[in-house]
């Protein structure tokens, strides 16, 4: 046999490693397809949905729920369910292989969530100001931690990082982050899922002041499903991958707020 005969009977090495990526890229993919169908068909198959809604919000899934922003407090709260929920949430999110994109610190709840996720090897990333740096003390463990200069450039950058938005409960800066991401909904700047875990009826009196503020007038009903509540957060999860989000007129571009 001649050396060029021989020479093509041989297989590259580095062809055999880029089938070798390749097939665990594949691999990867389909789990990920066969997460985002079986949580779609799971939420909606028991509805009145048509075979037709149900496949289309499956295909969304697969292509949309990549990670999740976590808005949440950076104390525990004096119930231990809240800490409970926070690993839950954590859990959840990592076995669905959905990332993390939260407030980069590694105190209260958000580094309960951030530790549960990087514990069960999934994927976190911080967003943290340099002025919280130390107040906040930024988490050292995470996949990605990035810095940026304000609030705003925080806020900017997880709502452009994530699919989806949750808040866990939280004081001021918690509900901020939560109903500015909201109020962005509903000036069309997102059309993403935005949910309330509403641990032990913590979120009770805030989604009653909703409810006043549609009966007054001030918020239009039809903006009301904006938020998604429930006190389990896998149903909320669910619930987030059905989620069809109302017409809204786009009134601002991003670039403008």
């Amino acid at each position: 046999m001649s050396a060029q005969q021989g020479t093509a009977g041989r297989t590259n090495p580095c062809e055999r490693d880029y089938r070798t990526s390749k097939q665990r890229v594949q691999a990867t993919v389909a789990a990920e397809m066969k997460r985002g169908v079986d949580s779609a068909y799971s939420t909606l198959a028991r509805s009145d949905q048509t075979a037709e809604t149900v496949a289309l919000v499956a295909l969304r899934v697969i292509v949309r729920m990549k990670r999740i922003c976590v808005f949440c407090g950076s104390r525990t709260g004096v119930q231990e369910a809240y800490r409970q929920a926070a690993v839950n949430l954590g859990r959840l999110l990592a076995e669905r292989g959905w990332g993390l994109v939260f407030g980069g610190g590694r105190i209260g709840l958000m580094g309960i969530v951030a530790d549960r996720v990087m514990q069960q090897g999934g994927e976190a990333i911080g967003v943290i100001p340099k002025m919280l740096m130390q107040k906040e003390i930024a988490h050292s463990g995470l996949t990605s931690l990035r810095v940026v200069c304000t609030m705003h450039e925080r806020k900017a950058m997880m709502a452009e990082l994530a699919d989806g938005f949750i808040a866990l409960p939280g004081g001021y800066g918690t509900l901020e982050e939560f109903f500015e991401i909201l109020t962005w909904a509903q000036l069309g700047l997102h059309r993403k899922p935005c949910g309330l875990l509403n641990v032990q009826g913590y979120f009770d009196p805030l989604l009653g002041l909703v409810e006043h503020a549609v009966n007054e007038g001030f918020v239009r009903p039809d903006h009301r499903p904006l938020i998604i509540d429930d006190q389990d957060a896998e149903q909320l999860l669910d619930r987030m991958v059905a989620y069809t989000p109302p017409e809204t007129p786009q009134l601002l571009h991003p670039g403008e707020i």
